[in-house]
């Protein structure tokens, strides 16, 4: 199983980006994708899950300005985070599980940075 995280980068505050997530060995038409993030000396925080079916969950902190989506057919995830905050600067990442916000499968990381 291959998770594969990309789309980070560095950019200005109200910026957006949009990350991937790219699923190798398994399918999302079973496995939902949950993006988690570890700021430098903070704990990893979940920030969006989207079960296979559908469901989503989002953090308090995100809630309004990032999107979680899922093709299946190009079994890929994505996080669309919009009105970025320097607060959201971490290095992101994926990973799949059959429960919502689970994390069977661990991707690497995206770094994103986003400056004042």
């Amino acid at each position: 199983v291959q998770l594969q995280a990309s789309g980070g980068g560095l950019v200005q505050g109200g910026g957006s980006l949009r990350l991937s997530c790219a699923a190798s060995g398994i399918s999302l038409d079973y496995y939902g994708i949950g993006w988690f993030r570890q700021a430098p000396g903070k704990e990893r925080e979940g920030v969006a899950c989207i079960s296979s079916s559908g469901s989503t969950y989002y953090a308090d902190s995100v809630k309004n300005h990032f999107t979680i989506s899922q093709d299946n057919a190009k079994n890929t995830a994505y996080l669309r985070m919009n009105n970025l905050r320097p607060e959201d600067t971490a290095v992101y990442y994926c990973a799949a599980s059959h429960s919502l916000c689970g994390m069977d499968y661990w991707g690497k990381g995206t770094q994103v940075t986003v400056s004042s």
